[in-house]
């Protein structure tokens, strides 16, 4: 059974190709606009990103590993691979790591050779370990991409990665369009399952789908408070099937409980911003609002929350995932120092309803634009 739908928009970056140029290969254009079959998805905790043959499926809660890097506390490896395996008990099979995530490569290689020791060949399949490249702008060899393609292949004792997110820091170099295309053969090769991309703006991504390749997904910050992939960027990926996967779904704990009612300009009065990510997101919520509005969407989030009787963060991140393009959502995890298991299972029992969208919308019209402010999704790590 599939679902027939229409989307229409005036989007263009390039005069001279058109929208109808760049089309899903099922697709077809209805006077200007896409229109394209998207099949129901029956279990909410599971989606598929794809482009034309290439599909991968995965869990709408992504396990993000960025805590493994260093600054959220000593990672044991025992104990990581451990959590790791209750994650994936739980219902919660997909990981999302990097290249330069300090250990965390190396952590889902051990972990996913326990799973083929210790579990049935059926959870193997469920298990999906997305991954990303982050090389330094130099020459994109062929030689160059296969060889560091190869460490993560390596590292996390795979044949095929399920996913490989490309990473460029300077656009005014087009390398990465080489890189990109170096990463598409080794897909075709059976190296790579799927090609994806992390921080990559809509004029980015809209050149390099111009350029045929085939890319299933792009990872954005997204959250309550930053609600810029939903302008430029979801428009773009609704026009070509792309979908996001969002970082920063619950701004590094910020959107919780513990940060409710506190008063952080006054010194020890509050808890700490104790690692980078709470420090980055304090930033964003500088840029928002401050923390006066911050306190307001917070308590308009619990009561939301004690209406259905989560959590602040399970709300926060089912209102990313409801959100337009939007694949799934990353939800941090210190492995062996903390879990958040029973708030990610209880999205996918969760509904929002008009009410809680409209009384969470109330509170966040109130804050800046920050498209207009910082400038478009997918750029955070190239400003100075």
């Amino acid at each position: 059974m599939a679902a027939s739908i229409v989307f229409c928009s005036n989007f263009a970056f390039n005069p001279v190709r058109t929208q109808a140029q760049i089309s899903l290969k099922s697709g077809k254009l209805v006077r200007g606009c896409m229109k394209y079959e998207q099949a129901v998805v029956e279990n909410p905790r599971v989606t598929e990103v794809k482009h034309k043959k290439d599909s991968l499926e995965i869990c709408r809660i992504v396990n993000g590993m960025w805590q493994t890097s260093g600054g959220w506390g000593k990672i044991d490896e025992n104990n990581a691979v451990e959590a790791m395996l209750k994650y994936v008990d739980a219902g919660l099979t997909t990981f999302d790591m990097a290249d330069i995530y300090g250990p965390a490569e190396d952590l889902y290689g051990i972990f996913i050779n326990k799973v083929r020791r210790e579990r049935p060949p059926e959870m193997l399949e469920k298990i999906k370990g997305l991954t990303k490249w982050v090389p330094p702008p130099v020459k994109m060899t062929s030689r160059y991409v296969r060889e560091s393609i190869n460490v993560s292949r390596k590292r996390m004792d795979v044949p095929a990665l399920d996913m490989l997110q490309f990473h460029w820091w300077d656009y005014s170099n087009t390398g990465y369009l080489d890189a990109l295309k170096h990463l598409t053969d080794l897909k075709e090769e059976g190296k790579i399952k799927t090609v994806a991309l992390t921080n990559f703006d809509t004029e980015r991504l809209h050149i390099i789908l111009e350029n045929g390749i085939p890319i299933v997904s792009n990872q954005v910050q997204h959250s309550i408070v930053d609600m810029r992939p939903q302008q430029k960027m979801a428009e773009l990926c609704q026009l070509t099937g792309v979908k996001l996967i969002t970082y920063g779904t619950v701004m590094g704990g910020l959107l919780s409980e513990k940060f409710l009612d506190t008063n952080l300009s006054i010194p020890f009065a509050g808890p700490p911003l104790n690692t980078p990510s709470l420090q980055k997101y304090k930033r964003m919520v500088d840029a928002w609002g401050g923390w006066g509005l911050f306190q307001t969407l917070l308590q308009t989030l619990k009561t939301v929350a004690n209406k259905h009787g989560v959590s602040i963060p399970t709300v926060a991140v089912k209102y990313v995932l409801d959100q337009q393009s939007v694949a799934g959502s990353m939800v941090g995890v210190k492995l062996g120092l903390a879990e958040h298991i029973n708030d990610c299972n209880a999205v996918f029992s969760l509904t929002l309803d008009d009410d809680d969208v409209n009384s969470i919308q109330e509170v966040t019209k109130k804050g800046e634009d920050l498209l207009r402010a910082i400038g478009d999704c997918g750029d955070e790590y190239r400003r100075a």
